[in-house]
This record gives C-alpha cells, sequence and structure tokens, in this order.
C-alpha cells in the first residue's frame, strides 16, 4: 500500500472511531423498546393521536418514498405511516448540554428537534439543494434565525447524524434573563453547519410560555414521517 492510501485509510478509520464514540457518550434518551421517559405534547386530550411506535430498521416505500415501510420490533422510534400525529417530549429536563441524534426522514418530509421544547434544530429532506439556496428551514438550520451554512443532506431514506452543543438560556436571582440561548455548535454528518448562533426568542410551534434555564426535548412528530434512534445526552455543568 502507498503511503497516501495508508494515510486516508488511517484517517478514515480514526473518523468512524470518533462517530462511534460520540454516539456512546452521554444518558440514553431512547431505550428502543417502547416509548418510557416520553409523554405526549397535549397530554391525555392529544394521547388518541399519537401515532409513536418503536419499530425495526426501515426502508423507504419504492412505491411511495414519502413513506416508510416497517414492522413492529426493537431499535427504531417513528411517527407513524404519515407522520401527522402529535409531537413526543422528554420527561427528562436540560439545561447546556451536548445531543447526539440518528435520524432519517422521508421525501419531502419535515421535523425537528426543540431544545427546551422552544428551540428548533430543522430536520428536513433537503438533499442536492445547492449551498446558496439554503434558508433556516433546511436540514441543520436554527428555525428563525439561521440557515446551515453547508448542505450537508443524505438522500430521504439514510440514517443521519446530528451533534448538537447548546446552551441554555442565562438568568439571575429575579429570574430576568440575562443571556439568549445559544448553539455553540450544530454538526450533521460530520460537518459542522452552525456555530454560535444565538437565539432571542422560540421558534414558531415552541412549547410557548416563559424561557427557563431548563427545559424538555421536544421532537416534532406532526410534519411527515421521520424516525429517530441513538438518542444520547450530555449534561454540562
Amino acid at each position: 500500500m502507498r503511503l497516501g492510501r495508508l494515510i486516508v485509510a488511517i484517517g478514515c478509520f480514526a473518523l468512524s472511531g470518533l462517530e462511534a464514540s460520540a454516539g456512546e457518550k452521554g444518558d440514553a434518551l431512547f431505550n428502543g423498546k417502547d416509548v418510557k421517559g416520553w409523554t405526549i405534547r397535549g397530554g391525555e386530550k392529544k394521547a388518541g393521536k399519537s401515532k409513536w411506535s418503536v419499530v425495526d430498521d426501515l426502508s423507504l416505500d419504492a412505491k411511495n418514498p414519502g413513506r416508510f415501510q416497517s414492522k413492529a420490533g426493537t431499535g427504531v422510534l417513528l411517527n407513524g405511516d404519515d407522520g401527522r400525529g402529535v409531537d413526543l417530549l422528554s420527561e427528562m429536563k436540560h439545561g447546556d448540554c451536548e445531543l447526539y441524534v440518528e435520524f432519517n426522514v422521508a421525501k419531502g418530509s419535515n421535523s425537528g428537534i426543540y431544545f427546551h421544547g422552544q428551540y428548533e434544530v430543522q430536520i428536513l429532506d433537503s438533499f442536492g439543494k445547492a449551498a446558496k439556496d439554503l434558508k433556516y428551514g433546511d436540514c441543520g438550520g436554527i428555525y428563525n434565525h439561521s440557515a446551515p451554512r453547508v448542505n450537508a443532506s443524505k438522500p430521504p431514506g439514510e440514517w443521519q447524524t446530528f451533534h448538537v452543543v447548546f446552551q441554555a438560556p442565562r438568568f439571575d436571582d429575579k429570574g430576568k434573563k440575562t443571556a439568549n440561548a445559544k448553539f455553540l455548535k450544530v454538526t450533521l454528518n460530520d460537518v459542522v453547519v452552525q456555530e454560535n448562533v444565538e437565539v432571542k426568542g422560540p421558534t414558531n410551534a415552541a412549547l410557548g410560555g416563559a424561557e427557563r434555564a431548563t427545559g424538555p426535548l421536544m421532537l416534532q412528530g406532526d410534519h411527515g414521517p421521520v424516525a429517530f434512534r441513538a438518542l444520547r445526552i450530555t449534561h454540562k455543568k
């Protein structure tokens, strides 16, 4: 093997090792078996509209790539066949944190991860879109605030990764906000797409209410088919 090829091979091996370790860090938010530790947005009034279930690994429907084919099993959290259900909230509350998650969107689908239930990192089928045309609503965008700097999206039906470093808003001892929430870094599929993005307030479709020092994660489940796995969080002091 030539030296150049050896260096490339070592680099690829190291990168895959880093990705694996990132996915192993922190506390698991999804046990792979059921939705224990999560609640439906809207509580009992909306429970009947939930389409979240746990399935085996899935694939795009060959006849309708806007949907997934799946079967009941373990390992993957899916928001139903048409993705027109309700949002899912973690019982866990977080402040400053790092989140690692793997996600999969169907063709044309739309979702998001809301930190504190308020500040959204967008999930969208943005594959193939030119960098100059990216908006804050594209995959990796901070909704209402910042477009991703590059398009790192994979094709619909492929598993993708987010690694997000989030800084919660700050408050004084009287409850007055002294600093806005900030996304210190958002990495999509091993590509940095956001750095040091300050968010002045909640995203559209957020939980609403007053901003706080801690809050739940929210997985958007009413804008199209999306699946999640390997959700892990590291709390920062």
